[in-house]
């Protein structure tokens, strides 16, 4: 029996300690005998489970990290109890008597006891197994596991829990250290790293495939070091042999992070390695003044920083759709196939964007340096019809924004960018996209305002003050009857026109308001402390910040005040690395989408509603002016169109126009309305957007200078000048003659 209990304990079932087959000498056990060789078959039934099964998981799991955890118990945990097992055998046969006893008999409670510290350990190894066997088990879910297990108070188990979050851990180091030292992808489990590449090219991180050890941070830190990496090896030789040359300090970096691995290691490591690139290959690759380029040029066309190019962009647009109006009324009515007649179409909408840099290109009074920055625009930018997108970004995660991108050219439309290499580094297709959206948002609303001043272009409409016929008619009854009767056609016409037009001024001065608010104060603060946060202080700032404390002792001494004067800071100084920067831009453009209101949808709807109506309202007061020039033209000349009918149009649409006015008017009010509500909430906005900054920026950076969006705009401020002067009170009176 002895013989059979050392076998069953190496590994090889036997017949005597399997529960539920009959033999012999089962019936001569006593039942504590049986229960003691229960306790020693369960081990050895575990111990069998275990060679077979991590011999599965090292030979055929997808996860480089399993394989090396389930060699580790085999070769490692396994081989230890098997030697157990030898000791007790050579004990045996030497006689030993903490085994045998009197008269050589060998008690089962000995052999028991021998083993009783491996059970648990067996169990907790089975328990492993299992959890790596499950189907979608990941290197990160492995590693999570084992460093849970290491906290479950008993030491046995974590001394072994230890050593395999060392073997596991290893194994991750080696697998990243493939993306992090080569910038390559590992060739075995990649897609057990938590860094792949997606569809469109572009590496991100899944973020269910990080371990606990790395925070988003370090995560994207990572992400960019590979990315550095690839676009060094792919487009300069010259760079990448200087990172040839910091490969043995980087590998002595990651060699040196001591197991397990804490966050505040590995994040001092990877943050050591991403300067290093920054001060060398990349500043060649990716100096600070081509991303400087790129975000003036994004803040000088999306954002409207330009304002003739808003202006060309809005005259094309209208041009087109009044081009495609009249080329439908011109078809024959068997070739009208509707609506199709007027959508525009794909190319047209980049026409459009051609036709406004031509318009551009022919202003005068363009430096080089605005030429210059026109060419990188005219190739990176275009405008295309947008399409609604399957899967949703963490960037926008709130609810979307109102189509404003529906207003330039009755289709959805928005203006991207296209990033090439290197500039990818720092700049993500999802932030062009919530360029796109302010782009949309700015443009709805600078379109409208120029809509609504060219209203005003028609002097017909506002001054309408006919003379008297010419000598000798101008003199006789016959011409002072005319006279009257035309002036008192004007006179008619201005009262009907008259709320339209107090409508009108009041949405003008609405919309102008806006735009200074939103240009004026939020575009122009926070792209200026962007700047100052890139380059560093310029010397107007720092005598700024020591005027005050000069006005407070005018009689100091001049050289004592020349003492307090700040440093020299040289660029170095303020030079930062493209992660560091890209944080930044995140930031920048969350403070931005927040601070325009374009993140309040109850601001954002009654501001659409707003500027559909102006459009409508902007509609009818050319058609009506239409009306009354054909009208004088039957009544005056005698010129008469069989085909229309302009009396009833004319009824029509003045009934149209009052409708369309009380609808701005009532649009007016709600924005405003509105307006009020969120300067009530001020404490709830910045809570919510430190909550934003908290889920979607990678906020630390390791004690580096921390880009802090400046805090501009106050919508407060924009309501006093609303409310100065009661300028909405004219839409409030009643329509009453005047002469």
């Amino acid at each position: 029996m002895l013989h059979e209990i050392i076998l069953s304990l190496s590994g090889h079932p036997s017949p005597l300690l399997t529960a539920g087959t009959p033999n012999a000498s089962s019936d001569l056990l006593s039942p504590p005998e049986k229960a003691l060789l229960a306790s020693i078959a369960h081990l050895s039934n575990l111990h069998c489970k275990l060679l077979s099964h991590t011999d599965s998981i090292a030979s055929r799991s997808q996860s480089s990290i399993c394989q090396a955890v389930a060699t580790s118990i085999r070769s490692t945990h396994l081989v230890m109890f098997q030697q157990k097992v030898l000791d007790v055998e050579s004990s045996i046969l030497q006689k030993d008597s903490s085994i045998v006893g009197a008269y050589n008999v060998v008690p089962l409670t000995a052999i028991t006891g021998q083993f009783l510290e491996w059970t648990r350990r067996m169990e907790w190894f089975w328990e492993i197994t299992e959890f790596m066997e499950a189907d979608g088990c990941t290197g990160s879910a492995i590693i999570n596991k084992l460093c849970a297990e290491m906290q479950t108070g008993y030491s046995d188990i974590e001394q072994v829990a230890s050593s395999l979050v060392q073997v596991a851990e290893s194994a991750w180091l080696k697998q990243a250290s493939c993306w992090i030292l080569h910038g390559r992808l590992p060739a075995f489990g990649e897609h057990d790293f938590f860094v792949f590449q997606g569809k469109n090219g572009e590496y991100e991180v899944k973020q269910e495939l990080r371990p606990d050890f790395i925070n988003r941070s370090t995560a994207s830190s990572i992400l960019f070091v590979g990315k550095s990496l690839t676009q060094i090896r792919s487009k300069n030789a010259k760079s990448a042999t200087s990172i040839a040359a910091l490969l043995p300090k980087h590998l002595q970096l990651l060699s040196s992070i001591p197991y397990p691995i804490s966050t505040s290691n590995l994040s001092t490591c990877i943050t050591s390695i991403r300067k290093s690139l920054s001060q060398s290959a990349l500043q060649e690759l990716l100096p600070l003044s081509k991303i400087i380029q790129i975000l003036a040029l994004a803040h000088d066309f999306f954002l409207l920083s330009r304002g003739e190019f808003a202006v060309a962009l809005i005259n094309e647009a209208d041009e087109k759709i009044r081009s495609r109006w009249q080329r439908s009324d011109n078809l024959a009515f068997e070739k009208r196939t509707g609506l199709g007649d007027v959508v525009v179409k794909e190319g047209e909408v980049a026409a459009v964007l051609a036709r406004t840099w031509v318009a551009i290109s022919a202003l005068h009074g363009l430096n080089d340096e605005d030429e210059d920055q026109l060419e990188i625009a005219r190739s990176l930018m275009d405008l295309r019809i947008t399409k609604p997108k399957k899967d949703d970004t963490n960037l926008s995660k709130a609810k979307p924004p109102t189509p404003f991108s529906t207003l330039l050219l009755s289709v959805p439309t928005s203006l991207s960018m296209k990033i090439p290499s290197p500039l990818d580094l720092f700049l993500t297709s999802k932030e062009v996209d919530i360029y796109a959206d302010i782009h949309t948002y700015l443009l709805s609303i600078r379109r409208a305002h120029i809509r609504l001043s060219d209203l005003w272009k028609i002097t017909s409409l506002r001054r309408d003050h006919p003379p008297p016929p010419p000598p000798p008619l101008g003199s006789t009854p016959q011409g002072r009857a005319i006279t009257i009767k035309l002036r008192q056609r004007g006179k008619s016409r201005s009262r009907q026109m008259r709320k339209v037009w107090a409508t009108s001024s009041a949405g003008l001065y609405l919309l102008g308001e806006l735009e200074a608010y939103f240009h004026g104060e939020v575009v122009k603060g926070t792209w200026e402390s962007l700047q100052e946060w890139l380059s560093g202080p310029t010397p107007a700032s720092a005598s700024a910040t020591l005027a005050p404390e000069a006005d407070e002792d005018s009689d100091e001494n001049i050289w004592a005040a020349a003492g307090k004067e700040l440093p020299n800071t040289t660029s170095n100084e303020h030079s930062h690395d493209p992660q560091t920067i890209s944080v930044a831009h995140q930031r920048y453009l969350l403070s931005l989408k927040h601070q325009l209101l374009l993140t309040s949808p109850s601001f954002t709807d009654p501001l659409f509603q707003l500027l559909q109506q102006v459009d409508h309202l902007v509609a009818l007061v050319h058609r009506i002016n239409t009306v009354w020039s054909s009208l004088d033209l039957e009544t005056d000349e005698g010129v008469i169109d069989a085909f229309s009918d302009f009396h009833k149009e004319e009824t029509d649409v003045q009934g149209q126009l009052v409708l369309a006015a009380q609808n701005v008017k009532d649009a007016i009010n709600s924005l405003i309305v509105s307006l009020r509500d969120i300067d009530l909430d001020v404490e709830g906005r910045e809570k919510r957007l430190e909550q934003l900054e908290a889920e979607i920026v990678d906020v630390d950076l390791s004690g580096e200078d921390i880009y802090k969006p400046r805090k501009v705009g106050k919508v407060d401020r924009l309501l006093m000048k609303l409310d100065f002067g009661g300028w909405l009170a004219p839409l409030e009176t009643e329509e009453g003659d005047y002469e």
